[in-house]
């Protein structure tokens, strides 16, 4: 496909012979005259992947007045950074003081060589975009059909393509997966642990694509990538603050690192069931309490955004970190997409963030499992070698190559066509709200629905491409018609809370897709008759769940022998196992936790209603024993809160 250039000249005239040797290229010409124009052209057209300007540029036709350098530059960023800005003027370097670091290249107009203009915007977009080293790579070396005398046993598939028994198996799956399933035994595709060539290659695409310093692919999800982070950063007995509802990714990474968690609570929607963004002032009260407390606070990580769509004040919560010398790390399983349009800005890395971790699975093309981590730490370099560590302790020496190969396509794709794939995303989304809320018992919540009094200030926003949807006047519960969009209409939503689904509107939705759920949930309005509301459940009525004090840090109480005890029996004992009701899906209790009477009768609640509690083994829960408190407190491994 071919891709498009904006030229942006107060006389575009100026540059018909450059338009002509990019068209002979195989590059789209778009003419811009001011900025006004340039701005339409890159909202609506998402083709375009450089723009090469004059230094100055009149705002519009009916002002005159120009934009000039940097500040041209930054609004075009602002708009879609992920173009190439290309600078083509009569001013020397010399006269140009600052480019704010945003251009792609420089050209000088009294040379008049405009075939080198259109070569060097092709190189610099073909290299830095279209090109996709590892995969590349791995379909050149499959096709090559080499004799395989190394792992993997299939041997490209010749062990099973065969089989009376299995061949079902290569059928399914086809001659092209077996042949990319290839090993580190290969050494042109390079090692994930200790990357050198086409993988090193594709990491530093992804860095340049998604705005970090560094990026390092991860074949076993962001859980992983959780754990290395926190293992990296925190050493036993250095302190975290993190969201109690955070994945249990960040709870087990806690455990691993021997670190002390400093729990912060989620705003909590009582109406809906849903736990939203931690309130800022309580985020910075705990900051500067744990300070003050002498607590040698290392870091603290958020979930932005939410599992709901709810979208932290991102860049204002970097910096009150950073003003206490706390680094940050956001996990942004759910929208590692939001470099990729100003909808979402800023995401972590624009914000500042030290890491981010990324769900590449979840939200982009890649395959199950593949994610990526974004360092932008100015501290790294300091800490690189056991971080390379942490993550050869947590990676496979023999990965997924077609599990790398998705990830180095998905950030092709991302910076490619993500703008106009994203538009469509939001399009479709404003579309399906509209179609559900003609309905009379269905309904899209708003953002104003969704959060609580608690944040109503803090500047929170919602990613659209989230949906959720008010079940409650249909006489259904939201397990009942998510059931029935199941098995009725093959329909399968993404979660529900007792009275609301929720949707994902990805990359992938098609307007097929959105007419299909409309006209199922109207179907299911008809079948619902004269039913009366559903009724208000009990457990979400008045939540509020008071934490009991850390009396030991987890990684020691996880790791005592510990004792089994009838739940009711260990109010005053040490908890030893995590506990986590789900849903919501938030730890009640987390080993070294101090077992109380409001938390044992939160969980019985939550079991009268047959709700599954992770971590209770027919009712009993694991402890430590008093002997093994004592030792605890002996060794140091006490916590004081």
């Amino acid at each position: 496909m071919n891709y498009s250039i904006l030229l942006i000249d107060p006389e575009a005239k100026r540059l018909r012979e450059v338009a002509s040797l990019l068209e002979k290229q195989g590059m789209n010409m778009l003419t811009a005259k001011n900025v006004a124009e340039a701005e339409q052209h890159l909202l609506n057209d998402g083709s375009i992947q450089a723009v090469l300007t004059s230094w100055k540029v009149p705002i519009s036709d009916s002002d005159k007045s120009y934009v000039v350098g940097e500040e041209l530059f930054k609004h075009i960023s602002k708009i879609r950074f992920e173009v190439d800005i290309f600078l083509l003027t009569n001013k020397t370097a010399g006269e140009i003081y600052t480019t704010g670091g945003l251009l792609s290249g420089y050209f000088y107009r009294g040379d008049n060589d405009y075939e080198e203009i259109a070569s060097k915007i092709h190189s610099v977009v073909y290299n830095g975009k279209i090109r996709a080293p590892f995969f590349d790579a791995l379909v050149d070396y499959s096709n090559t059909t080499r004799d395989s005398w190394h792992t993997p046993g299939h041997a490209g598939g010749f062990s099973v393509k065969n089989s009376p028994w299995v061949k079902d198996f290569y059928e399914f799956f086809g001659h092209n997966m077996f042949a990319s399933d290839l090993s580190v035994s290969v050494p042109a595709l390079d090692s994930l642990l200790e990357p050198k060539g086409v993988i090193k290659e594709a990491q530093e695409l992804a860095a340049r694509a998604f705005g970090s310093r560094y990026t390092f692919f991860a074949t076993n999800g962001t859980s992983t990538s959780n754990k290395i982070l926190i293992q990296t950063l925190l050493k036993p007995g250095d302190a975290i603050l993190l969201d109690r509802n955070c994945h249990k990714s960040v709870h087990y990474g806690v455990i691993i690192s021997g670190a002390e968690p400093i729990y912060l609570m989620p705003s909590v929607n009582n109406k809906y069931g849903i736990f939203g963004p931690i309130p800022k002032k309580q985020i910075i009260e705990k900051m500067d309490k744990a300070i003050a407390d002498g607590k040698k606070l290392k870091a603290i990580i958020l979930t932005n955004c939410t599992y709901d769509g709810l979208i932290y004040d991102i860049a204002d919560i970097v910096k009150e970190a950073h003003n206490r010398d706390i680094k940050i790390i956001v996990d942004e399983a759910w929208f590692g997409y939001a470099h990729f349009h100003p909808e979402f800005a800023p995401c972590a890395m624009e914000a500042g963030a030290d890491y981010a971790t990324q769900s590449t699975h979840k939200t982009m093309s890649a395959f199950s499992q593949a994610s990526m981590i974004h360092v932008q730490d100015p501290d790294f370099e300091k800490n690189r070698e056991f971080f390379t560590e942490n993550l050869n302790m947590h990676t496979s020496t023999s990965p997924q190559y077609t599990m790398i190969a998705s990830l180095d396509i998905a950030r092709k794709q991302m910076v490619l066509e993500g703008y106009s794939l994203l538009s469509n995303a939001l399009k479709l989304s404003e579309m399906l709200k509209k179609s559900i809320n003609s309905l009379k018992k269905f309904r899209v919540l708003e953002l104003e629905d969704l959060i609580s009094e608690e944040v109503k200030n803090d500047n929170i926003r919602l990613d659209k491409t989230k949906v959720t949807i008010d079940v409650t006047n249909s006489g259904y519960t939201a397990h009942e018609v998510e059931r029935i969009l199941m098995t009725k209409h093959n329909i399968q939503v993404e979660k529900t809370t007792f009275n609301t689904l929720t949707l994902l509107i990805t990359i992938g939705t098609t307007q097929s897709k959105i007419n299909r759920l409309y006209f199922a949930l109207e179907s299911i309005e008809r079948m619902s008759g004269n039913q009366p509301e559903a009724a208000v459940n009990e457990i979400w009525k008045d939540f509020k769940l008071k934490l009991s004090p850390i009396k030991y840090l987890p990684r020691f109480a996880f790791y005592t022998d510990g004792e089994l005890m009838p739940l009711r029996n260990a109010i005053g004992r040490i908890c030893a196992t995590m506990i986590v009701p789900y849903p919501p899906g938030i730890p009640f209790l987390v080993p070294g936790q101090l077992i109380t009477e409001e938390i044992v009768n939160a969980l019985q609640v939550y079991r009268d209603y047959n709700v599954e509690i992770h971590g209770l083994n027919e009712g009993l829960i694991k402890v430590c024993t008093p002997e093994e408190e004592r030792m605890l407190t002996d060794k140091g491994h006490s916590v004081v809160q």
